[in-house]
């Protein structure tokens, strides 16, 4: 299932945890990243709390945590390499693991339809 925020977050679940990592259209408007900060394993987060930060040549972006968890894996290689977020934003370019602590809340979210709406 995947699911995707107003903020451009995009989430794949599987079971409690969900993958997390910025769109396409967000990894287009941010242009080539060049840095990216990622949260600690064993962070826990709110809703919209600021789990990351994206920097490109045009600006410096947060990423936020699109549900309440626990931050469980992390994806070294973009901060090894930020430009696998801007070469496969929705695959190898994803930004971390979290644990939900409610799954229910992922019915918040909006679907693929939903997402493509808000950005067309």
């Amino acid at each position: 299932m995947l699911k995707f925020t107003a903020e451009h977050e995009w989430l794949k679940f599987e079971g409690d945890i969900a993958t997390v990592g910025i769109t396409s259209h967000a990894a287009e408007q941010l242009g080539d990243l060049v840095f990216v900060e990622l949260p600690e394993v064993g962070a826990t987060f709110f809703k919209d709390g600021d789990a990351a930060t994206v920097e490109s040549v045009k600006a410096a972006s947060d990423v936020y945590c699109p549900l309440d968890g626990e931050v469980v894996e992390i994806n070294q290689a973009i901060v090894d390499d930020p430009s696998l977020v801007n070469s496969d934003p929705q695959g190898a370019g994803w930004f971390f693991k979290l644990k939900l602590s409610n799954v229910a809340d992922a019915d918040t979210l909006l679907d693929e339809a939903a997402y493509k709406e808000l950005i067309a």
